[in-house]
């Protein structure tokens, strides 16, 4: 039986957390059995690995998503933070010509194309965000 060891460089880094997040971060080191060192690596390298997660459809290459602070994945407009959604409903809702929501958003026609286009292939996910998000607003008053 052959074993591999893998040499990894690592890299000193001081990290200044607050006190009580610090506190709560080593208590659940403590209860995977783990040091503070480790989960702390594995708590980044989660994150980035979640960050570098590609869920685009590459069909369209100028919509990417993003997470919202729901910790909902959103489709943009890349470059942007400008939502899918927001521009469908320029098109549908308030009736804009392509020509008015380029002007409007300050984007190119090209861009609000394939915007639209993208809404064609995804209009369940985006209609269920509307909806979604009319009923919070409805809520609100």
């Amino acid at each position: 039986m052959t074993f591999f060891y893998y040499q990894v460089e690592m890299t000193s880094y001081t990290l200044n957390l607050p006190v009580q997040l610090q506190q709560e971060a080593e208590k659940l080191a403590t209860l995977q059995g783990i040091s503070f060192d480790r989960f702390i690596l594995w708590a980044v390298a989660e994150k980035v690995a979640t960050l570098n997660q590609r869920n685009d459809d590459r069909t369209f290459p100028q919509i990417t998503y993003v997470r919202g602070a729901s910790g909902q994945l959103i489709p943009v407009l890349r470059g942007t933070r400008l939502r899918v959604q927001t521009l469908v409903i320029a098109a549908q809702k308030w009736a804009f010509p392509l020509n008015q929501i380029a002007t409007e958003y300050d984007i190119s026609e090209a861009q609000v194309n394939e915007v639209l286009d993208f809404y064609a292939g995804h209009s369940q996910e985006i209609d269920a965000s509307i909806v979604a998000e009319q009923i919070i607003e409805a809520a609100k008053v």
